[in-house]
């Protein structure tokens, strides 16, 4: 009989998700382009190697089982590893990472991301690289969760988080606004709390997954909210006056030039939110040449400047 360090191969922990995404062997084995006689047996000498039972059988469906849940769980950690394994070999052989993620606050500037992204490939560098879009608490926690390399637009006291080093990147001004056909537009000034609690709010969700870290800005207790998932989609719902919030300053700029946003001063303070970078410790043996990059590149203040200004067309 095959043992477990035989059969807990990538590709097996891969099948098993596969199985477990799809809700049955048939599907799994349609998406893998196998036939489900083939999945089956792949799993169950997974199963007969652990002498667990991985899914539960009694019913249509291929629900996991708790053995199988745990399975799922490890397995990714493990290919997590695995994965860092590779890439640190990769390093020591040429300086450059297998793969280097950044992970960016969508209130920053996506097309400075991209303008640096451009100079990075100018150097032809063997890194694959990944850009990923987060949200308040689910930036920096990207980076200490292992699924960023380097995040920006990070909310942090520096030196507050172990194995994170972190640097500012700069002060990123909100702005109150709604739309001219909204309520709020013709409320008097200063608007106060009150007030705002009777209107809805417009809520960008934090990306965060883990309980604890996600954050919250702007939002008053009791408050009708309307979450969407980016900045991008807050801006939008705002233009159509589907609520008010606080819009980054810069992002907001044009649309308050057309009239289509209109600024209204609320007795809460001015929302001014320090912004930082931030990367791992890369321990005894430092970081490779793309962390290196990027790193030397936000060291310009011209650069850390464009990151925080969002140039958009109204």
């Amino acid at each position: 009989m095959p043992t477990p360090r035989e059969v807990l191969t990538p590709d097996a922990l891969a099948l098993v998700q596969a199985v477990a995404d799809r809700g049955s062997f048939a599907a799994a084995a349609r998406d893998l382009g196998l036939v489900p006689s083939a999945v089956t047996y792949r799993v169950r000498q997974v199963e007969d190697a652990l002498d667990v039972l991985l899914f539960d059988r009694s019913s249509r469906q291929a629900k996991l089982t708790a053995a199988g849940n745990e399975l799922i769980c490890a397995g990714q950690q493990l290919l997590q590893d695995i994965d860092a394994m590779a890439n640190r070999v990769k390093r020591v052989a040429t300086g450059w990472e297998a793969e280097f993620t950044v992970a960016v606050d969508s209130a920053l500037s996506v097309s400075t991301t991209m303008e640096l992204a451009e100079s990075f490939y100018a150097l032809q560098p063997t890194t694959r690289l990944r850009v990923r879009e987060e949200v308040l608490g689910g930036t920096l926690e990207a980076v200490i969760a292992g699924r960023a390399d380097l995040a920006l637009g990070v909310v942090l006291e520096p030196g507050t988080t172990a194995g994170i080093q972190s640097h500012e990147l700069g002060d990123l001004l909100f702005v109150y606004a709604v739309a001219p056909h909204h309520p709020l537009a013709s409320a008097a000034q200063p608007i106060s709390d009150e007030v705002l609690l009777k209107h809805r709010a417009v809520a960008v969700s934090d990306s965060a997954q883990q309980r604890g870290a996600a954050l919250t800005m702007g939002l008053l207790a009791g408050q009708d909210v309307f979450t969407v998932s980016s900045i991008r989609a807050k801006l939008d719902a705002q233009l159509r006056g589907l609520g008010g919030g606080f819009l980054p300053e810069p992002l907001a700029r044009p649309y308050l030039a057309s009239g289509r946003l209109v600024a209204r001063d609320v007795q809460r303070p001015t929302r001014k939110i320090r912004m930082s970078y931030a990367w791992r410790n890369a321990g005894n043996l430092g970081p490779g040449r793309a962390l290196q990059w990027w790193l030397a590149q936000l060291e310009s203040p011209a650069t850390r400047s464009a990151l925080l200004e969002r140039h958009t067309t109204a």
